[in-house]
């Protein structure tokens, strides 16, 4: 009886220390190898570079867009003059124009 309950005991000390230390490792194993852990920073951050990258030349191009349609609105005639000569450019289908620059 002595035997089986020093057993027991021992089994029982045991026991939430064996538990603790999986649950630790398996969280321990995700934050470092998971979706969201430490080394798919690496790559969310490449991706976050590329994205801004992209909106920092959206954001120019919409600028531009914006600085354009300001010179329509306030009949600006350089640029009437560059869009008929753009449209003028797109001439019938047997001839040719050579801009001047």
């Amino acid at each position: 009886m002595r035997i089986r309950r020093s057993v027991s005991r021992f089994f029982a000390v045991l026991v939430f220390p064996a538990i603790t230390v999986a649950v630790v490792s398996y969280f321990g194993a995700y934050a470092i190898w998971g979706n969201r852990g430490i080394l798919a920073l690496e790559d969310t951050q490449a991706k976050l570079g590329i994205r801004q990258q992209q909106l920092a030349e959206l954001q120019a191009g919409r600028q531009r867009l914006e600085h354009r349609i300001a010179l329509m609105a306030q009949d600006d005639p350089d640029l009437v003059e560059e869009l008929a000569r753009t449209r003028l450019m797109d001439g019938a289908p047997n001839q040719v124009a050579l801009p001047r620059h």
